[in-house]
């Protein structure tokens, strides 16, 4: 009998262990990171990160992004050189936007992950969408979200820029 309890007890740990580890991914090239708003619209082109998902069990899944804000580029250089300046993203003093998981739950054929975005010095919590596919050893994170501008204090207030920044992001992985 006793036997029998460890026998259980080193399988139900086992199996513990197991199942809250989410696989590992890396981020593969040919991700995209866009946002569009009323007068402008253009893309980030340098992000890294961790990701760690499991699809079956996503309450042990993580990310852990930051995307280069030196990286922005709106098709413009005079538009790319204004938007890196003190009066909007300031990528001098603030070189990244990141944003670090803190929930990630499945809704219905999709999924939801909640986390905290920093960008311009400001930490808030938002929730993105996402959908995950998964074609042989790789598979692609997508999602669509819009953030108001005025609540990472970002530009001023009016003007020709839209408040609501739509962001569409495109991140392909392949196992680790």
């Amino acid at each position: 009998m006793k036997q029998f309890i460890l026998s259980l007890a080193t399988l139900l740990t086992f199996g513990a262990v197991s199942a809250s580890a989410a696989q590992n991914w890396q981020i593969g090239t040919g991700y995209s990171i866009k946002f569009t708003c009323d007068a402008s619209g253009g893309i980030f082109k340098t992000m890294k990160g961790s990701v760690a998902f499991d699809e079956q069990n996503p309450a042990t899944s993580s990310f852990n992004m930051a995307i280069d804000v030196a990286s922005i580029n709106t098709g413009n250089a005079m538009m790319n050189k204004h938007a890196k300046g003190d009066e909007w993203f300031d990528a001098a003093k603030f070189l990244e936007i990141k944003f670090t998981s803190k929930k990630i739950v499945k809704n219905g054929a999709t999924y939801q992950v909640t986390g905290d975005l920093e960008m311009h010095g400001v930490k808030k919590e938002i929730t993105i969408p996402f959908s995950f596919q998964t074609k042989g050893a790789g598979a692609t994170f997508s999602g669509k979200f819009s953030v108001k501008r005025s609540d990472f204090k970002i530009g001023k207030p009016g003007g020709e820029v839209g408040e609501e920044i739509k962001l569409d992001v495109t991140v392909p992985v392949v196992k680790k």
